[in-house]
């Protein structure tokens, strides 16, 4: 990689979330949690910035990496730093971009993720979760440690189950902010999502989503009551799942639920 003027350095833009991580180590350490053997040739790095985590990926030459990032002072600074290839630097959102159209093989994903769309990310990995054998994200380490939790725990949620149904995750390790420029105002975490054997729920999945979504939207309510707009009121809701709350189910316990609502519903 070129070393660029100073001048040439990319501001970062509070609209776009942008905390760029300055630890060369510690992109490093990211970058090596990729693990090679998922099936896939070909990397795509989300929001790559100055390049700080593309220049350990297009070291590895066991994928073809590639770099995404809506900011267009991004895309010419690494352009200009010649780090890799240009038609490998795709200007444009995430989340509106037609990743299977692109890639149409399956691909990782990696990422120093803004705080703020961390969130829509993950639900669209999980509408592509057979195109997206793994991914490796940094972000907002209390949303980390959020879809990691086990059942029973107050952070368990909404992408806690949806993610563990299809995904085996491990939250690697903490980042400090002081790592960043701009520091931001909380402490950041390192998450691996590799995509597990499930490819049938053995249930109506829409209605698996539905379930868990609802129950969580009221997660201090019993699952009697944050689902009663679901019609389970006029049946008979006499399953021990119905008079417990959201956080207290496994998602083994939610594909079961949401069979038991889907029988009762009919």
């Amino acid at each position: 990689m070129k070393s660029p003027n100073k001048h040439e350095l990319v501001k970062p833009k509070k609209k776009l979330g942008q905390h760029f991580l300055k630890d060369q180590n510690i992109a490093e350490k990211i970058t090596s949690l990729l693990s090679l053997h998922m099936g896939y040739s070909k990397v795509l790095e989300i929001g790559a910035g100055m390049g700080v985590l593309t220049q350990f990926l297009v070291r590895n030459k066991a994928f073809e990496t590639y770099v995404i990032d809506i900011d267009t002072e991004s895309i010419e600074y690494l352009k200009k730093a010649e780090l890799l290839d240009k038609q490998r630097i795709i200007e444009g959102d995430f989340l509106r971009f037609d990743l299977v159209k692109r890639f149409p093989e399956p691909l990782a994903l990696i990422g120093n993720l803004p705080y703020n769309i961390s969130s829509p990310i993950f639900f669209e990995i999980l509408a592509k979760r057979n195109h997206i054998p793994e991914a490796v994200f940094m972000i907002q380490k209390e949303v980390a440690q959020r879809i990691c939790s086990k059942h029973g725990s107050k952070e368990y949620g909404i992408l806690s189950v949806l993610l563990q149904a299809f995904y085996d995750l491990d939250y690697c390790f903490t980042v400090a902010p002081h790592v960043f420029v701009p520091p931001p105002k909380v402490q950041s975490g390192v998450i691996r999502l590799r995509r597990n054997a499930t490819q049938d729920l053995g249930c109506n999945e829409k209605l698996f989503f539905q379930v868990v979504k609802m129950g969580f939207n009221q997660r201090r309510k019993t699952l009697r009551n944050a689902l009663r707009s679901m019609g389970i009121e006029n049946a008979q809701s006499d399953h021990p799942f119905f008079d417990k709350r959201a956080e207290q189910l496994s998602v083994a316990d939610f594909v079961e639920l949401t069979k038991l609502i889907e029988e009762k519903t009919k």
